[in-house]
């Protein structure tokens, strides 16, 4: 007879070999390319520019692969190797309630994944960024970020945990709606207080300086007929040299926020074709649709747990022997990792539709050849490949590559 915990263990081998398989592609694609830039790019980006980019994205695929084996040895000792069974038995011994005991359950689990996980970061962090010129984070920003988020971890989630279990505990068999409901509220709070709240515990936010940049994106916004509650810089180089701008909030609080590093690294017109790309995602109601998707399948991922917590072999298929919700709920949160990841690419494809949208608007609203050497100076100054393997792209990458995307926009001049 397959047992569940068979089906977890197939599952967690297909997982780990396409992984390794679809890393192995990348690697090999963009070395097969290392030397030559790509045609659409000769003349915008040195030979040893692209090298670096080549390089930087091996080093980081290659150093990719210790992280999954070492997540899939501690997925493997917290079930059946019974890491969660010894925790979750020493902390019932101290005869606390069942919600209590399952906030303390998850916390310490939390606790110790986060350290365990603690030198991948570190690595990530000194070792690779550094290497390559982009990190800018000192040892004591680095550990004051973790205080932080720890502290707002606990804050912020303790009431929303105790509130999930005491719904799963106390509704009955309608639980699972209940708590989508919360989760869809929750999210949605978060959004609204995420920019004004939360985001400046971390960095400093500043208003965009009155001059020409400011001005240029002014009258973008009115053309669009887009409100905002500020145009402001963030100091993103306090931890990388990488650029960025994105929207945050939600409604009348919906913030724009250029890194500090963008606008060093873009002319006005560049950053101006960022904005409208950015834009056109709110047009077109990318935002609205990804939540939307977001609530469905939180909601279906719900209605699963549901089902699977009547279940014994759930439990004892991966390493439990005392059936509760909360821990229902942890190993539900662990697992489904390993079963929905060959659904990346649908994800995927969606994602990189809305980048295509959004480039379209973009174009219609500024000059195409601005976005394209925007496009071109960040996939520079962030070491961005310019030669991904098609296939892992597929199921990574949120935007399309860039050679594609320069390519939709070149039709569009």
């Amino acid at each position: 007879m397959f047992t569940f915990t068979q089906f977890f263990l197939s599952m967690l081998v297909l997982s780990i070999g396409l992984r390794l398989w679809l890393s192995a592609r990348q690697i090999a694609h963009i070395s097969q390319h290392r030397n030559n830039v790509p045609e659409s790019f000769a003349d915008k980006i040195t030979l040893e520019e692209h090298q670096k980019a080549a390089d930087y994205t091996s080093t980081k695929t290659r150093f990719g692969r210790w992280p999954m084996f070492y997540d899939a040895a501690l997925l493997l000792i917290w079930t059946l190797g019974g890491g969660l069974e010894w925790l979750d038995q020493n902390i019932i011994n101290l005869s606390f309630s069942p919600i209590l005991t399952g906030i303390m359950v998850i916390l310490a689990f939390s606790l110790i994944s986060a350290a365990l996980e603690l030198p991948f970061s570190i690595y990530t962090t000194f070792v690779i960024e550094e290497k390559f010129g982009f990190n800018k984070t000192t040892i004591k920003t680095f550990i004051i970020d973790i205080f932080k988020g720890s502290v707002l971890g606990l804050i912020i989630g303790v009431p929303l945990l105790y509130a999930i279990l005491w719904l799963m505990e106390q509704m009955g068999e309608m639980w699972w709606l209940y708590t989508w409901v919360l989760l869809s509220g929750f999210s949605i709070l978060m959004m609204w207080i995420y920019p004004t709240w939360i985001a400046p515990i971390f960095n400093k936010f500043e208003p965009l300086a009155e001059g020409n940049t400011l001005n240029r994106i002014k009258g973008l916004l009115e053309r669009c007929g887009f409100s905002s509650n500020g145009v402001f810089v963030i100091d993103g180089s306090k931890r990388s040299s990488h650029g960025n701008a994105y929207f945050s909030g939600f409604g009348r609080n919906k913030r724009i926020v250029f890194y500090d590093t963008l606008l060093k690294m873009l002319s006005d017109d560049e950053l101006e074709a960022v904005l409208a790309h950015e834009l056109g995602h709110f047009k077109k109601k990318h935002i609205i649709k990804s939540i939307l998707i977001s609530f469905a399948t939180t909601l279906a991922g719900l209605a699963i747990l549901a089902w699977l917590m009547k279940n014994q072999w759930f439990y004892n298929g991966l390493g439990i022997t005392t059936q509760s919700t909360y821990m229902a709920l942890l190993l539900f949160t662990i697992v489904s990792p390993v079963f929905t990841f060959i659904l990346s690419p649908i994800m995927s494809l969606f994602s990189r539709k809305n980048e295509f949208e959004a480039d379209a608007f973009a174009a219609e609203q500024t000059d195409a050849q601005h976005l394209i050497k925007a496009l071109v100076g960040l996939y520079r100054e962030n070491a961005s490949t310019l030669t991904p393997d098609p296939v892992y792209s597929a199921f990574y990458d949120s935007h399309p590559p860039a050679p594609v995307r320069i390519a939709h926009l070149n039709t569009r001049t």
